[in-house]
């Protein structure tokens, strides 16, 4: 939880950090058969991560993430929030 005091900084908008989507549930289950695996398979984002911040993610949600690379062009991710 947030102290009063914290700096509210929206760090989504920082050129260094990679862009973060919240994927819908018919998204999210489409993407799990694509790749043939469960939301537990997938590598974990914590809820309190402040790059998903303003998402409003709960427990479960699929973050997209999308990172652009020097070598691959774009290169995509996908994290589970806990």
């Amino acid at each position: 939880m947030e102290e009063e005091n914290d700096i509210k900084i929206d760090i989504s908008k920082h050129e260094f950090v990679p862009k973060h989507e919240l994927l819908s549930d018919k998204e999210s289950e489409k993407l799990l058969k694509e790749l043939g695996v469960t939301r537990l398979q997938l590598p974990k984002i914590l809820k309190k991560d402040r790059a998903i911040h303003h998402l409003k993610a709960k427990r479960g949600d699929i973050i997209k993430i999308t990172r652009n690379s020097k070598t691959a062009g774009k290169a995509i991710y996908y994290r589970v929030v806990i």
